[in-house]
């Protein structure tokens, strides 16, 4: 069968499909990728095709936080609405001229969290299955709450039909072009509203050990399979491990696409907070060489690493909170500290929080000073225990790439979402 995977955003939203996509390809399956041109080098690195869709998905992050940062200052609302507007609907109409022709004679079209309007139109125009691959919960549900309180479920309902209400809004007029251009009929309802009218697959690319209760809430028509990773090697774990072994396991730090405001500032604020707790601290930074300005021999500047190689050498992680480097912190059984800034960042403060396995702020509230107060809360013993614990039962990202393939296997065969039976062994 041929799959292709359109996905837009950063490497932690393209990562999730790339290893469901060298999992297909290892089953004998044609497997084609459209992803930001930024990342095509990304993709193609781990043996699978790509094709550039859509902008460069890097100043298109930094377009994005600007943007909420200033929302949050309510800036002029009708000018702040129109540039929102851009940013979730810059490209469309190219990106879907290049997925119409990589989907011709395709089996199912898999999208990821944004411009899931384009693949669903383009699927339609086919006559093939389409199925959604989300990173954290995207759908209407009760089991969240907001990073400093927790919210009445009602209150979350609401708070994410608006969003998604919105979200259609803003993107009706480009969608509608879309839809003239490849001869569909106008509709009503927004992408998102379609495919679950439609009972398409949608796959839960995130643990369900983080969010009890939301299966029983879902049923088995958005299944869960775990976090998806690739665990690439970088080449520098050997010189980390010999590092982290000279003495007391550090503090891993990294804010992975997060654009950070002075990023020097940061890792100097990093370095003195670790000093005063007597910590060591293993720092991810983009720009190793900005490591040149720290002195102490206890602080490591370093670049990409493979996780389940470094995270369970470490005491604690403090991140950014992003959806793939929470669940290896998670799955290391590391007490964590989530400093947000955008997207689905808070919400996964919120939840470790929930869980009792760290605490989290954003990241623009933090100083030196709560930087100290938040690192030595979660050093407390018990959040090492209870991080421990949920450890156990966090889901091999082997057995989550064999359960998302049998799941999409079934879908383009189908045409339906599998049942819950054909995922049985898989899971966990």
């Amino acid at each position: 069968m041929k799959f292709v995977l359109a996905v837009h955003g950063t490497r932690g939203d393209v990562e999730p499909c790339a290893t469901v996509g060298v999992e297909l390809q290892r089953r004998g399956h044609e497997v084609a990728m459209a992803v930001p041109p930024n990342l095509v080098n990304f993709v193609e690195s781990v043996g699978l095709t790509a094709t550039a869709y859509g902008p460069d998905s890097g100043p298109q992050i930094d377009a994005a936080s600007d943007f909420l940062h200033r929302l949050s200052k309510l800036q002029n609302p009708i000018t702040m609405v129109r540039s929102g507007i851009e940013l979730f609907i810059e490209g469309w109409p190219e990106m879907s001229a290049t997925l119409t022709t990589l989907a011709q004679g395709a089996d199912l079209v898999l999208t990821g969290q944004t411009y899931h309007g384009v693949a669903v139109n383009v699927a339609e125009y086919h006559g093939i299955p389409v199925a959604g691959l989300h990173h954290f919960p995207v759908q209407v549900n009760g089991q969240l709450g907001f990073p400093s309180v927790p919210a009445p479920a009602h209150v979350i309902r609401s708070t994410m039909r608006a969003a998604w209400w919105m979200y259609g809004r803003i993107t009706k007029d480009v969608e509608a072009a879309q839809r003239r251009e490849l001869g569909l009929p106008p509709v009503e309802a927004p992408a998102l509203r379609r495919m679950m009218d439609a009972g398409s697959l949608e796959i839960q690319g995130y643990d369900l050990a983080c969010f009890p209760g939301l299966a029983a809430e879902w049923g088995d028509r958005r299944p869960f399979v775990g976090p998806l990773t690739l665990e690439l090697t970088s080449g520098a774990e050997h010189e980390v491990v010999s590092w982290i072994a000279d003495g007391t396991p550090p503090i891993y730090f990294g804010f992975g696409s997060t654009p950070v405001q002075s990023a020097d500032e940061t890792l100097t604020m990093i370095s003195e907070a670790c000093a005063e707790l007597g910590e060591r601290a293993l720092i991810y930074c983009g720009a190793t060489d900005l490591g040149a300005s720290i002195r102490s021999e206890s602080v490591k500047v370093v670049g990409p690493l493979n996780f389940s190689t470094i995270l369970p050498r470490c005491r604690a992680i403090v991140h950014h909170g992003g959806a793939g480097t929470t669940a290896a912190g998670l799955r290391a059984g590391l007490p964590t500290l989530i400093l947000w800034d955008v997207a689905d960042q808070p919400l996964w403060a919120a939840q470790v929080k929930r869980l009792k396995v760290g605490s989290g702020r954003r990241l623009s509230k933090t100083t030196r000073e709560s930087l100290i107060t938040d690192i030595r809360s979660i050093l407390a013993p018990s959040y090492a225990l209870r991080a421990s614990d949920l450890a156990t039962r966090m889901t091999k990202p082997s057995a989550a790439a064999t359960c998302a393939a049998i799941l999409l296997e079934g879908a383009a065969r189908d045409g339906e979402v599998p049942s819950r039976a054909m995922k049985s062994g898989v899971e966990g």
